[in-house]
């Protein structure tokens, strides 16, 4: 590896698995701690100025953007403002930046899946917040690559298998809608594709844009839950008993989230030569390291 990599969010379980991943190949990430407020405007600018990495990989607020139940309008500003000067810094110090984004920027409306040509029409806060950070960062940082990926699930407590996994210990009954559509993505998938985009940039590709990748076949919460359940009974004792389907309109994040937020992975694949994996393989691992780790 030629370029000097530095890693914001190293102790998420995104940068986690991506530091993991990293080593086996004998690529390190410089992953600075956060301030104690988080990475913002000023921060951003001290460190840049002081380290100049050769590429940035910015995870820094990926817990509030792909894990958290909710995220308030002002800490979803301050990261705008944080993402807007990181690309001004990285133009700036000729930087590659390498952007995680999300499905949220769509509404859900399409009856197939969703293209990097496709019109962005975030419903939520959150979605329209990561839409103008993608968009702050193509008109200022033309070397960024954004990658946006589909339903992302971690190993993390508070997240949303987690979530899932907590009411699962509890509850006799839990709904999940059965006509809304994505692509469940594990944590070690995204690393993977991730690494991929950041060894073929250092080869001096300029493959500078926006990609989507999730993971393969593409399906329901209902039948997301069925699988997680399933998988998680041999590791540890579970009160729920069965998952009710419900309609993606009844469903109190209705207004929130995409019905369909499944994407088409076909760039990603033609650019870089990153194949879709299947994300019902990678469950064994990722429950067992969501169990011991608890």
């Amino acid at each position: 590896m030629r370029m000097r990599l530095m890693l914001l969010g190293g102790g998420n379980s995104l940068g986690q698995a991506l530091i993991r991943q990293g080593a086996e190949e004998d690529i390190g990430f410089l992953a600075p701690r956060p301030p104690e407020q988080g990475w913002d405007a000023a921060s951003l600018t001290q460190l840049l100025d002081d380290t100049r990495p050769d590429a940035v990989v910015n995870l820094a607020y990926y817990f509030d953007w792909f894990q958290a139940d909710e995220v308030s309008g002002l800490r979803l500003a301050a990261q705008e403002r944080g993402v807007e000067r990181l690309a001004e810094l990285c133009q700036h110090h000729s930087i590659v930046l390498l952007q995680p984004s999300s499905y949220r920027v769509f509404d859900g409306s399409r009856a197939t899946a969703y293209s990097e040509k496709d019109e962005t029409v975030p419903l939520s806060e959150r979605g329209q917040a990561i839409w103008r950070m993608e968009q702050s960062v193509r008109a200022v940082c033309p070397k960024h690559v954004l990658l946006r990926f589909g339903w992302l699930l971690d190993d993390s407590r508070e997240g949303s298998l987690g979530r899932f996994l907590s009411r699962a210990e509890r509850a006799e009954e839990i709904c999940l809608a059965d006509d809304r559509r994505g692509n469940p993505t594990p944590v070690d998938d995204a690393a993977r594709v991730l690494l991929a985009v950041i060894k073929q940039l250092d080869c001096a590709a300029p493959l500078w844009g926006t990609y989507h990748y999730g993971g393969h076949e593409a399906t329901t919460p209902l039948a997301l839950g069925q699988a997680l359940l399933s998988e998680a009974r041999s590791l540890h004792p579970l009160t729920v008993q069965d998952i009710t389907p419900q309609a993606h309109a009844a469903r109190p994040d209705a207004a929130d989230e995409p019905q369909n937020a499944v994407l088409a992975c076909k760039k990603i694949l033609h650019t870089f030569g990153i194949k879709p994996r299947a994300w019902r393989a990678a469950l064994p691992t990722l429950l067992d390291r969501y169990y011991r780790h608890g």
